[in-house]
């Protein structure tokens, strides 16, 4: 038997067995075909490009991963996060190895019809609204989505109507708290209406643990004019593999603006895909990454320009230390029938040390001819002549590359238009590039810290 074949036998052993026992129980048989979906599949082989980095066999050997099959006793959420992002002001929502922490209601239903919490209660008591969407967005599949639909423990889900503007944020937080080494399998639905405009902040987090294995599907549908601000902060400790698929739906004249920021993590693979399914939507895709030690990074993007006068930006930038890697893998998609379309791509990367790794490959697939599109990359080290003029100033060298480094990360933070969260993350990429935290001090319970002593503090830009 080959290594995959055994890698897959591994992941079987998590699949619903049951049947269902009718057509009409939608979501058992939802699951089931999802189940029947993988075993013919399996997990990604590494031929393929987006995949090849990931080692399966290091993933899950000798882990011997369980899954937490229900949700922990309700505690007060300071009792296990604190965290400072709460200061934007949002509306939180919890997630503990999995499940939602909640007090009173599963599912808060409000006057106008906006709904928010789990999507397990979600589904029992608003079955036909949730059918509507879940696991609809078939762009693109692999067995790991697959494997969600047929395992999804629990998940956030909201629900904005037509015409409803949501003034706060809406903030769900994953934290993993586990004595055991745990697989986790969240699945998020938000559906937003026509008309209608929310803005989601999206955290992952860890506290002390062991081997971790997260394997999240966020889906989001954006209905016609409407507008949706996606913000994704992973702070995972070394020891965690997390895979995210975020799968974008969007109605015409709709704008979804995405920002994704990695401060830390063992194994991070994060893709994209999104569909600009009717004229006039448009897309903005960013993202920052700082890795060291042995962390390795992978952003995928898939972006299909399936109706004319869409638009889609993506800029992801990545500074890495000692041997950490990045894989950037852009794929835009321009059909015959989406003239007009204008795409650009921009991956950037910084390289501190020779044994760091970067594979960057932005691509433009297009079948219209009334187009304006462009992708670029570029991976280097930090500008000789600007660190030349900052020595000239002063500033000595360790601090120089900091205040480069800053100014590099800072174009992808400015594109946060939470000014709370903006600030917030600005001061944790500064703390990051400085060595003063290998992650959030305020979300991980066992910060290490490396000795380095700083002559000036990074100033505001």
């Amino acid at each position: 038997m080959s290594s995959l074949q055994n890698i897959n036998q591994y992941f079987l052993q998590f699949l619903p067995q049951d049947k269902p026992s009718a057509e009409k129980d939608y979501f058992i048989k939802q699951r089931a075909d999802a189940a029947d979906s993988f075993r013919k599949s399996g997990v990604p082989e590494p031929s393929s490009e987006m995949w090849r980095e990931i080692k399966w066999d290091n993933i899950i050997a000798d882990k011997n991963f369980v899954i937490q099959k229900q949700a922990n006793e309700y505690q007060p959420v300071e009792n296990y996060f604190q965290c400072s992002t709460r200061d934007i002001n949002a509306e939180m929502f919890t997630f503990l190895n999995g499940w939602y922490v909640h007090h009173n209601a599963p599912l808060t239903v409000f006057p106008d019809g906006t709904m928010f919490g789990s999507l397990g209660e979600a589904i029992h008591r608003f079955p036909e609204l949730v059918a509507e969407c879940l696991g609809k967005n078939k762009e693109m599949s692999n067995g790991l989505i697959d494997l969600n639909l047929a395992c999804w423990q629990d998940g956030f889900f909201a629900y904005i109507p037509d015409n409803i503007h949501l003034k706060r944020p809406i903030q769900f937080v994953y934290i993993v708290n586990s004595d055991e080494n745990i697989f986790i399998q969240p699945r998020n639905l938000i559906c937003i209406g026509k008309n209608a405009s929310a803005t989601i902040v999206h955290c992952d987090d860890s506290l002390e643990c062991k081997d971790t294995l997260i394997n999240t599907v966020t889906e989001i549908y954006v209905g016609e004019s409407a507008t949706c601000d996606y913000y994704k902060l992973e702070n995972k400790d070394n020891k965690s593999t997390l895979i995210n698929h975020l799968l974008i739906q969007q109605a015409g004249n709709s704008k979804v603006n995405t920002n994704t920021t990695v401060f830390n993590g063992g194994l991070v693979h994060n893709t994209i895909v999104a569909n600009l399914m009717e004229p006039k939507a448009e897309i903005n895709t960013n993202g920052l990454y700082l890795v060291d030690g042995k962390q390795e990074i992978t952003n995928c993007l898939y972006i299909k320009h399936g109706a004319p006068n869409c638009k889609s930006n993506q800029l992801y930038k990545g500074i890495l230390d000692d041997t950490a890697k990045a894989r950037f893998i852009g794929h835009v998609y321009v059909g015959k029938e989406a003239q007009k379309t204008e795409a650009h791509q921009t991956n950037r990367n910084i390289l501190l040390t020779d044994e760091t790794d970067v594979i960057s490959k932005p691509f433009l697939e297009i079948y219209a001819d009334d187009v304006k599109c462009s992708h670029g990359s570029t991976v280097g080290q930090l500008d000789e002549n600007a660190m030349f003029y900052l020595r000239t100033r002063g500033i000595c060298e360790q601090n120089a590359r900091v205040l480069l480094m800053h100014a590099f990360a800072k174009e992808v933070v400015d594109k946060i238009n939470i000014e709370a969260l903006g600030d917030r993350t600005e001061r944790l990429v500064r703390k990051r590039l400085t060595g003063e935290i290998i992650s959030c001090n305020s979300c991980m319970q066992q910060c290490d810290k490396k000795n380095i002593s700083f002559e000036i503090e990074v100033p505001e830009l």
